[in-house]
């Protein structure tokens, strides 16, 4: 009898499906690609503002390199096996998103991206000098890793350096013009005492769990490392900027005055927009953009009885006193009441809310910008220009809501709190991310912001901004508009100061094609709500609508597009 149950047994389980489905395969591979992604210390698509050095940092050699190429290809491969029409609802979006990072990475591979490690707002030596003073350091693991990232800074830097110097070798440098004052970001960071180095600033905050003993044993080795490694690195890379690229920079602006440029700039706009339009059908859609935002910003010049041309209207919003912080302290409050104020208004416009804040500080050296914290531990950053001559307030309700909430704060927080597979919450497609940021100052209208004439022309004026930069950036890199050319444009039809047109004119021109992202990314999501509102009617439900367009994590635009017209489809059953 008890042979006769055995028997059975084994032929039950032989007639069972495989246990190892597709299902489990994508996640074992999703699995061993974040795992191979943590060794390596390369995330790919993730927001360079979010990176965090700790610990032994990501290698950058050609060697390096080419590993990580030949292992995505090998992923690819096991990505093929997989049966897409196999597997559940959640684990296909999983696949699509995987499998198109993979794809795009496998493209990256065969660009001249890894040539271009700084552009004019950062680089590798910003990005790593910036993030401690936005990281969580409470433990012992915290500091110790952070010191293994400060010895191995001279490597890392090394590496960077030479693909920089390999760039100069094949002609793929950057243009003179736009950094001709790029060695003060790295002078910047030479000091003579390691303890005014921002490198040092987590050292000035041990949490008092440590003893004083531990304290001074931190501090001291830090000061070694910074004096005796990451200071000599600086001052290696700014002798290599200064004696060897700048000597070897670009004459020409546009990115299709290299060799296969024009190719590599189209790689960039799929690349930024996720989208497969061309340069030429960007650069037109941006015309229509630009005149269409100018008729609705002269209505307002008009509403106001202004006696001028719009450039005289322009040139008084960017001279009179009354549009400017007292002091960068005023200027700060007035940003922290504006999104304290949208604070109370989420639930009217998000049924779901993270739990994670943010603060808002000054920075000397970028003006604007958001940066998310590397985990839960700690709050994102929403950074303000230090000068407020460089910071209109008829600006700042818009900006207020595009860099912090319902803007990049509350999309990337809600991103990172997902029960998605750990690739999914970091991923930052530019047109997702930007597009959002854009759509969420538009959103500001409908909760009640711009009841003042200019901060809504201030809202109108940050929408042209994106729209105007659909036509510069396709202009320099793919038609081969000059420096003064894209600056007479920008300067035609926003009220940046001079040195914020010049500054904005570099930035495009070093970092092809992400100025793109968006309207692109912002046109498609106010397009996908209109549609919602069609066909919905009654039945449109503004708050879910937003909960799905940001509870997924970050979308490629055909995926964002597919997921709301699912969504469509399942409020009218």
């Amino acid at each position: 009898m008890h042979k006769i149950n055995l028997l059975a047994l084994s032929l039950t389980l032989f007639s069972l499906p495989s246990l190892a489905d597709d299902n489990t395969d994508l996640k074992n591979i999703i699995d061993q690609h974040w795992q191979h992604a943590q060794s390596e210390k390369i995330f790919f698509r993730t927001d360079p503002d979010g990176w965090k050095p700790n610990g032994k940092l990501a290698n950058w050699t050609e060697q390096a390199i080419q590993k990580r190429q030949t292992y995505n290809n090998q992923v690819l491969q096991k990505l093929a096996a997989i049966d897409a029409q196999s597997l559940s609802k959640t684990q296909l979006m999983n696949y699509r998103l995987f499998k198109y990072e993979r794809e795009t990475e496998q493209k990256s591979y065969q660009s001249y991206d890894k040539y271009f490690p700084v552009n004019f707002l950062s680089g590798w030596h910003t990005y790593f000098a910036e993030a401690p003073a936005n990281m969580a350091f409470l433990t012992t693991a915290d500091y110790d890793n952070f010191l293994i990232s400060l010895d191995d800074y001279p490597r890392f830097n090394q590496e960077n350096i030479n693909l920089m110097k390999e760039g100069v070798q094949r002609g793929y440098t950057h243009y003179c013009t736009s950094f001709k004052n790029y060695d003060k970001s790295i002078s910047a960071h030479i000091v003579k005492d390691p303890k005014d180095s921002a490198l040092y600033e987590p050292f000035t905050r041990i949490p008092n769990t440590f003893s004083q003993q531990q304290k001074a044993a931190y501090q001291e080795k830090a000061k070694k490392l910074i004096s005796n490694k990451v200071i000599p690195a600086y001052r290696h890379f700014y002798d290599f900027f200064v004696d060897d690229y700048m000597p070897n920079c670009r004459t020409e602006p546009g990115i299709s005055s290299i060799k296969g440029g024009l190719e590599y700039y189209q790689y960039a706009v799929n690349y930024y927009t996720t989208t497969q339009a061309t340069p030429q059908e960007i650069h037109e859609l941006g015309l229509q953009e630009v005149a269409r935002i100018k008729a609705q910003m002269q209505a307002i010049i008009d509403s106001l009885n202004f006696k001028g041309t719009y450039a005289d209207f322009l040139q008084f919003l960017a001279t009179d006193p009354q549009f400017y912080a007292a002091d960068k302290q005023d200027l700060l409050e007035k940003a922290a009441f504006i999104t304290q104020k949208m604070y109370g208004k989420l639930p009217t416009y998000f049924s779901h809310l993270p739990r994670n804040t943010f603060a808002i500080k000054d920075s000397a050296t970028r003006g604007a910008f958001y940066m998310p914290p590397a985990d839960n531990r700690s709050a994102g950053t929403y950074f303000l220009a230090s000068t407020p001559s460089l910071q209109p307030l008829y600006n700042l309700e818009a900006l207020s809501l595009h860099e912090a909430i319902p803007g990049h704060h509350l999309q990337n927080a809600i991103a990172m709190e997902l029960d998605v597979p750990e690739f999914r919450r970091t991923l930052n497609h530019s047109a997702f991310g930007e597009g959002w940021g854009l759509y969420a100052e538009r959103l500001g209208k409908e909760a009640g912001f711009y009841q003042d004439p200019y901060s809504d022309f201030g809202r109108l004026g940050y929408e042209m901004w994106r729209a105007v930069r659909l036509v510069v950036d396709t202009g320099i890199h793919a038609f081969g508009w000059s420096r003064e050319r894209a600056i007479n444009y920008l300067n035609e039809y926003t009220a940046l100061p001079q040195s914020a047109v010049e500054d904005q004119i570099d930035r495009y021109t070093s970092w092809p094609a992400q100025a793109l992202s968006y309207k692109m990314g912002e046109l498609k999501i106010r397009e996908l709500r209109a549609k919602a509102e069609k066909e919905l009617g009654a039945n449109f439900d503004i708050r879910r609508f937003h909960d799905t367009v940001i509870g997924q994590g970050s979308l490629p635009i055909a995926v964002l597009e597919e997921v709301i017209n699912d969504w469509i489809a399942q409020q009218q059953k």
